[in-house]
């Protein structure tokens, strides 16, 4: 009777300790993770996470110019300007060009933050018409 008990001790014991060093295991393996929201270096809250060093923001253009567009951001009626060069890739189903970036046109954005609050875009998809955005575009404050 004796050994029952020390075996049914010894084996909530080593239970506990598999248990506890999952749990562990798993903070662990949380903390290693790409954050969503908050990125470093950037001012967006985002699903889409930073693997290519940017930032993702979209909404429709509200105006343009020769370098830059402002985006309307949809969840908080703010917007955010968005800088592009020659270089700065801008895509729809086919490849598409700075004359694409017309008011109205729904876009998302990768970038790097500006100390001003600016975007300077390293490529801008164009949506399609109707298509649902992501739910969480708005700038973190």
């Amino acid at each position: 009777m004796k050994n029952i008990k020390t075996i049914h001790i010894i084996a909530g014991i080593i239970i506990i300790i598999v248990i506890g060093g999952a749990f562990y295991g798993g903070m662990i393996y949380g903390k290693s993770q790409t954050p969503r929201g908050n990125f470093p270096g950037g001012n967006f809250q985002t699903r889409i996470n930073r693997g290519n060093g940017g930032n993702f923001i979209s909404g429709n253009i509200i105006s343009k110019d020769n370098s830059s567009i402002t985006l309307q951001i949809p969840n908080n009626g703010g917007s955010k300007i968005i800088f592009y060069s020659g270089t700065t890739q801008i895509n729809k189903s086919a490849s598409g060009t700075a004359d694409d970036l017309a008011t109205g046109t729904s876009v998302s954005i990768t970038g790097t933050t500006n100390s001003d609050g600016s975007v300077t875009a390293q490529s801008i998809q164009i949506r399609p018409a109707g298509q649902a955005r992501p739910d969480t575009q708005t700038p973190a404050k």
